[in-house]
């Protein structure tokens, strides 16, 4: 039966299998920071093998034509580009949503941030990983970048440019979470992006949490998420699905699904978008291009599978078996394997291949013991 012409449908779910909710360019390397985390080596100099302008307007295009709504900009530093607003400019004239994460550095100006924000850009974000001034300056080895972080916060507020926060938790900070979340909670910001570490490139050297913390900052997020009208998105933390499912299950009622909508997914695509009961995950839903073109499943899962320069971004996604495996969660491996929440949660495959080689092993940062084998 035909529906009502004035009647609004709910939208289809948006289908991992086809294309990434989200693609992030490393649009260069460069960066005058050298932060303790930092997945690559980045230096001040600029690789001439970077893509062009031009090569980046095609990247753009494959990116809108395969159907992701949206793009993030990154480094390195993305502000050493002085074509960053035309690469704006023409994703916005593609319909993409389009972010991009500057570093704390003298090229992060207000004069910068407006032109972007003229350019089209939909959204700014900033990192915060301490909570006074001298943690941060610390672990991002810049002395003044938090100062300079929370002048870019207010330029942008200014602007009307909507902000990110992004913060690192391991276990460097995980002592002073609580004060980052008084911190993070009194800027006007639209989200605040946990991520937990994965120890890759210098972050190597660093410990991220253990299960049983994971557990308690899981629930301390989901209060967060209730009080504060910001929300609150995790990355490399699938399994927050797996507790939300439990909490609720406990519960007896709905009401850890409905934090769970507005948790456990970007809110930049809340309207008009309705994602499957499926984690973003490397190559599943999420893909990464490097800045010499090599597209990944994450930058947190390096292996290159291609180059966009001389092969398809939707061909790649769709075909290749290291993309595909990755989003076949009956191949997992250890307790993930036999959890009866791998479809929604699959565990951290950027963790997993970071920790043991496997891209299919259990993620060890999970505290929940399945209910039995499979």
């Amino acid at each position: 039966m035909l529906a009502p012409k004035d009647a609004v449908l709910p939208p289809k779910p948006f289908d991992f299998s086809s294309a990434p909710l989200l693609v992030i360019w490393e649009t260069t390397r460069s960066c005058a920071l050298s932060c303790a985390h930092c997945r690559a080596d980045a230096d001040l100099s600029r690789d001439p093998r970077e893509l062009s302008t031009d090569e980046g307007f095609k990247l753009i295009d494959q990116v809108a034509d395969m159907g992701t709504p949206i793009l993030i900009l990154s480094g390195g530093d993305p502000l050493v580009r002085e074509d960053l607003e035309d690469l704006v400019r023409h994703a916005k004239s593609r319909k993409l949503r389009v972010g991009t994460i500057p570093a704390a550095t003298p090229n992060l100006t207000r004069e910068r941030l407006a032109s972007l924000k003229d350019a089209g850009l939909d959204q700014v974000a900033f990192s915060l990983d301490g909570d006074t001034a001298r943690s941060h300056d610390e672990f991002r080895r810049a002395p003044g970048a938090f100062a300079r972080v929370l002048q870019a916060v207010e330029w942008s507020r200014e602007l009307g440019l909507p902000m990110q926060i992004n913060t690192c938790l391991g276990a460097w900070n995980i002592g002073s979470f609580e004060s980052i979340v008084d911190l993070v909670s009194s800027l006007p910001i639209a989200f605040w992006e946990v991520f937990f570490l994965i120890p890759v490139g210098r972050g190597a050297a660093l410990g991220g949490l253990t299960p049983e913390q994971f557990e308690t900052v899981f629930a301390r997020l989901r209060r967060l998420s209730l009080e504060k009208e910001f929300v609150v998105k995790l990355t490399e933390a699938p399994h927050f699905r797996r507790y939300l499912k439990v909490l609720e299950a406990a519960a007896g009622s709905g009401a850890a699904e409905r934090v769970e909508r507005a948790v456990a997914r970007p809110a930049s695509v809340r309207s008009g978008l309705r994602l499957p009961d499926r984690a973003v995950n490397a190559g599943d839903g999420f893909m990464f291009v490097d800045h010499l073109g090599g597209v990944c499943p994450s930058g947190f899962l390096p292996e290159v599978r291609g180059n966009v320069r001389d092969g398809s971004l939707a061909r790649l996604y769709r075909e290749d078996a290291l993309f595909t495996g990755l989003r076949d969660h009956e191949r997992l491996g250890g307790k993930c394997g036999v959890c009866e929440y791998r479809q929604s949660c699959g565990g951290s495959r950027a963790r997993a291949w970071a920790t043991t080689g496997d891209a299919w092993a259990e993620d060890a940062s999970c505290a929940y013991v399945p209910a039995s084998p499979r």
